[in-house]
Formats: structure tokens, sequence, C-alpha cells
């Protein structure tokens, strides 16, 4: 896993190679966007559907589960994310979207996805496979800004702000590999809680994803300003078994900025436990990766430091197996 995760940068360089190199159909109308995916599939859909927010010229849906709703029609793009192509709630999405006629696009490894787009000759960008989903991030994420970029649904700005993000990442290599072990060694024997504010809400469940699959820990993340309106009070049953993580950006909207200080007063009454966190980069897509790449180590250092590893998700697989036998 940590060799993975020192390879982003050149996985996400990879990635802008297939993204400019993807063959892509037309569509004269696009009314709205609907992403299947979930797990280390999914987190892509979250997080462009948020990086993509303040520019995107049509409503984007990203969906965890089985089902499609009710608007999806032949003026839909459905992109259908599965690293694996198995994925067996993104195949049923995938099945539905085909009856209702939505435009498709797969963004897959092989498997089943990739069959059924041969067969009925959908649009189909295929990534490299054999790695865990999750530790290919920065393959899907990437297809996704391509595809979206294609339907003129946003700019191609973003091929720029992509490789910005890899240079920033490259050259704080060093850095980011201080902080996550730093941090790791302030949660380790703690159940963290991660908070930020709403642009980077996705950064945030990406990090409580890693921190439970590569760390096997419980993590819990929420919302600024959402938890002010209910979480804050649960605080009165805080305590020091707590670690709060929260991921702070210099350009961040002064009343959250107010929110968060005010916070962490309050949260200060029950654990000592607070751990700040700031981006670096200029635009949101270089933050965001930023950020998550300082989560992956973060989540790996701590795997270490709990004796546990990484790699191995036989829960989730035992899962898998009995379902497949229903």
């Amino acid at each position: 896993m940590k060799t993975l995760i020192e390879n982003f940068s050149n996985q996400l360089r990879e990635a802008i190679r297939i993204g400019e190199e993807s063959k892509l159909s037309n569509q004269k109308k696009i009314s709205n966007i609907f992403i299947s995916g979930l797990g280390g599939s999914g987190i892509g859909g979250t997080l462009v559907g948020e990086l993509v927010a303040m520019e995107a010229i049509v409503p984007i849906t990203v969906s965890k589960g089985y089902f499609i709703p009710k608007f999806v029609n032949e003026n839909t793009l459905v992109i259908i994310s599965s690293y694996s192509g198995n994925t067996e709630e993104t195949l049923n999405c995938l099945n539905l979207a085909l009856k209702r006629k939505a435009k498709i696009v797969c963004v897959t490894s092989g498997g089943k996805v990739a069959e059924i787009a041969k067969k009925k000759k959908l649009d189909l960008i295929l990534i490299p496979g054999g790695n865990p989903p999750r530790a290919c991030l920065g393959y899907s994420l990437t297809q996704q800004f391509f595809i979206l970029a294609h339907y003129k649904i946003i700019s191609n700005k973003f091929k720029v702000q992509l490789k910005s993000a890899i240079a920033l990442i490259e050259k704080e290599k060093q850095n980011i590999i201080d902080e996550a072990n730093q941090v790791a060694e302030k949660i380790q024997g703690k159940t963290p809680i991660i908070y930020t504010t709403t642009y980077f809400e996705g950064v945030a469940i990406r990090f409580r994803q890693q921190l439970n699959e590569n760390a096997k820990i419980l993590c819990g993340h929420h919302i600024i300003p959402e938890m002010n309106h209910n979480e804050l009070v649960g605080w009165a049953s805080g305590s020091e078994r707590v670690s709060v993580i929260i991921l702070r950006d210099k350009d961040e909207f002064e009343r959250n900025n107010a929110r968060i200080e005010i916070n962490k007063q309050v949260i200060q009454k029950y654990t000592p436990n607070i751990t700040e966190i700031w981006s670096k980069g200029k635009s949101q897509i270089e933050k965001s990766l930023y950020f998550i790449h300082l989560g992956d180590w973060i989540s790996v250092f701590l795997a270490e430091k709990r004796g546990v590893d990484a790699v191995e998700v036989n829960v989730i697989d035992m899962l898998k197996s009995k379902l497949s036998k229903i």
C-alpha cells in the first residue's frame, strides 16, 4: 500500500494520458448527470461532483446504491464507475440505465461492466487493473473530469489544475510524509472524527474510508456548518478517547472560519486531542488532491503503528462471497 500511495502523482499523470486518448461519442442534449459507483470506485464521483459544483451547467447526482432516480432518461449522462467491473450495485444501475436509454460511459478495468459495454457498444474507458480500488482513485477521478469536459459540462481548465496538483504533491513529498506520521501518532489508540467545511466533504469521506480500510479503525466525519446544528450538542458526551482532525483552508469563507474557532472552544472542554491540517495549493482541485494524498499517508502510517495489514479487506471479501450465493 505504501508503494501505491507513493505512486499517486505518477498515477495521475497516466490517468491524464488515458483521458486524452479516450474516444467518446457525442450526445446532442444532456439535461443532467448520474454517477454510479461505490467504495474506492465511487468516491471519485463524489469528489468530482463537489469540485465542479460551481462550474457544471447541469445537475450532478452521485449514487451509492442499487437504483437510479426517476429523472434518468435519454438525455441523462450516466457514468458507471466500477474498478473491478463486477460491483453488483453498479451493475444493477447500469442495467436500469440501459432500459431508460440513457447516454452511458463506463470507467472500469474490466469485468462484467466492460463486457456489457462492449456488447452494447457503450462508451468505455479502460483503466489499469490489479490493485485495490481505493489505491486507484487517480484513474477514476481523472476520467470523470475528461468525460464532463467532452460533453461540455465543464471547461478544460481542470487539466492545468491536475498538473499543478501533481507538481505540488511531488514538491511537498517529504513534508507530507512527515506531517502524516505526526498525525498518525496523535490519533493512535483513539477514535478520530474529521471535521471540515462543505466543499471538502468528499475529501473528508475519502479520509474516513482510508482510515477504515487501511488502518482498520472506526472513524466519523461531519461538515461545518451543518454539524453546528446537531453534532456540536452531542459533544456533551465527548471524551479524551476521541481525536478531532480539522481540515482547514486559508481561503475558507470567513463565517465558517469563525464557526471553526468557536467549535474548538466547545470541543476543548471534552478532549485536548484536536489537530488542524491546512491545505496547500491554489485551486480546489490542488487543495483536495493534496489533502487526499496526506490522508492516504496518515492511514498507512496508522496501520503500521497498529500492526495491521493495510491491504487486506477480508471482511468485505467475505460479505461479497456470501451475497454471491444468495
